[in-house]
């Protein structure tokens, strides 16, 4: 039986898959017509699905010979002769253990060196396309794993071969595969804006192919094959729900789907899978931290990424800009996207998830210093209480030299956040709003059928009448008549008791509660 997979590349038989090469239109005319190209997707959105899939249909066709061969055993190896030798290895190994691989007589031995190990991998290609004896196809996946020096080795090697084609056999078509995009290749090996010269080894790419996320339609298709398969339907809106989670990130919608069908369920194919079960199945999957999810917040360490999000988190002004590497970066991460030209998180998980991962350590403190939350009734939250009750928590918890994981212009926000999730925990959850460069961090607690909006400001970024309007602009979308806006006070000269104050504005008919902090 199929099933949702979750681990690794897909395979026809055994998972729940959309059609992998629809995923890459014009990829097999690149191939045809002798391209050098690009492939890049934030991790497990469908690469090597795609390439694998596009190998087994060149190599059934028998007029080319197709090869996958993937870099991630050199993760950060930096030194070029190492990783010469290894790539070729690599190379010479999965053409050898090929079913495809047909050597001609009188081939050469596909390690055989000429030129000496700065030259190992053009000379491996060249001896492969030797022993076939017809036109060769080559994806290097995970090529991002390759840094510094090894990297330019790397791409300098494939450029001489392309370049001298007319002189020496050497693959027809080659695929870069990864999350970085050419732009981002350039900047890992050119530190500081540093020239590589005139003979640049990015110059022969002639495409740089996205794999983009699943629509919504793609999401109803692929959890209709599971329907097909044994009868189990998704109620009304499951779709829709799966959609606003995850924007169709491919890994997030088959977690889902797993989750549902085999831990919700149990695999009891009677039962119909509900908008519910998609609101457990998220909370679970965030909680338990899978590799997916682990290792792409460890991302948020890494102080080009730490440079982009602080600001979204903050609201503050940033100096980022569309053109800018970083911000190239991290899109291609799969981390953040553009919506409505704001940067923000590429979906609601992982804006949930952002939030928790910063936080969890000041989480992990308050359920030892906050062991009672009185401020939780039976048909919600009291907010006036919470809100007291956060001031003299800040008041007495906020060092002035506190620091979450290097987000230090974030703490106030990360800290209210996880006040908040100590509170909601089990009974509730906070949809977060981050925009980069909008000025404020908006959050709505859904907790027992209420909800409450919250707008995080700080005294950098309020502007008064300006930002109540504004807080009555998203009462106003969420259809609610009151909130709260907490400004946390940066300038350290104030007392804690001209810190500290409650009041209430009246904008458009809307209660706005002001904490001061």
């Amino acid at each position: 039986m199929k099933r949702f997979n979750t681990t690794g590349p897909c395979f026809p038989d055994e998972h729940y898959m959309m059609p992998a090469l629809d995923r890459l239109p014009g990829v097999r005319e690149l191939v045809a017509g002798g391209g050098y190209f690009v492939v890049h997707a934030p991790r497990q959105t469908g690469k090597t699905t795609a390439l694998k899939a596009l190998v087994r249909e060149i190599n059934a066709k028998g007029d080319m010979f197709a090869l996958y061969c993937t870099l991630e055993a050199l993760q950060n190896r930096s030194d070029p002769m190492q990783t010469n030798i290894a790539i070729r290895d690599f190379i010479a190994d999965n053409v050898e253990m090929s079913p495809f691989y047909s050597p001609i007589q009188g081939a050469p031995e596909l390690r055989e060196e000429r030129g000496g190990v700065l030259l190992a991998v053009r000379t491996v290609l060249q001896n492969v396309c030797r022993a076939i004896g017809k036109p060769v196809v080559v994806f290097f996946d995970e090529v991002d794993c390759l840094v510094g020096d090894a990297l330019i080795s790397f791409l300098r090697q494939l450029r001489d071969g392309y370049v001298n084609r007319d002189m020496i056999p050497f693959p027809k078509s080659i695929a870069l595969v990864g999350m970085l995009d050419v732009r981002d290749y350039k900047a890992q090996i050119r530190p500081d804006g540093q020239s590589l010269g005139q003979i640049s080894p990015f110059n022969i790419i002639r495409k740089d192919m996205l794999i983009p996320n699943f629509t919504e339609s793609d999401i109803a298709a692929l959890y209709a094959q599971h329907t097909a398969e044994t009868g189990q339907r998704f109620a009304d809106g499951v779709v829709e729900a799966v959609w606003r989670w995850t924007r169709g990130q491919p890994w997030l919608v088959n977690a889902i789907g797993c989750e549902c069908v085999e831990e919700i369920h149990g695999n009891r194919f009677d039962e119909t899978i509900t908008v519910e079960d998609v609101e457990a199945a998220k909370e679970a999957i965030i909680r338990r931290r899978d590799t997916h999810v682990d290792s792409l917040m460890e991302r948020m360490r890494e102080p080009r990424v730490r440079r982009i999000v602080e600001p979204l988190i903050s609201g503050d002004k940033s100096d980022v800009t569309y053109n800018d590497d970083d911000y190239r970066y991290i899109t291609d991460l799969g981390l953040l996207r553009v919506d409505r030209g704001a940067l923000v998180p590429a979906n609601p998980m992982y804006a949930e998830i952002i939030g928790r991962y910063l936080s969890r350590g000041e989480q992990d403190a308050m359920i030892r210093s906050i062991p009672d939350t009185p401020w939780v009734k039976a048909d919600g939250l009291d907010m006036p209480g919470l809100m007291a009750a956060f001031q003299q928590f800040w008041r007495e918890n906020s060092g002035a030299d506190k620091d979450i994981m290097g987000y230090r212009e974030s703490v106030p926000h990360l800290v209210l956040m996880a006040f908040l999730q100590r509170v909601t925990n089990g009974g509730g959850h906070i949809n977060r709003e981050m925009a980069l460069g909008t000025g404020r961090l908006d959050l709505c607690v859904e907790f027992r059928g209420a909800r409450y909006a919250i707008e995080v400001k700080t005294s950098a970024n309020f502007q008064g009448a300006k930002s109540y309007a504004q807080c009555a602009k998203y009462l106003d979308s969420l259809g609610l008549a009151e909130g709260w806006m907490p400004i946390f006070e940066k300038s350290k000269e104030k007392s804690w008791d001209e810190k500290i104050y409650s009041r209430d504005e009246t904008v458009d008919g809307k209660t706005i509660h002001v904490i001061g902090l």
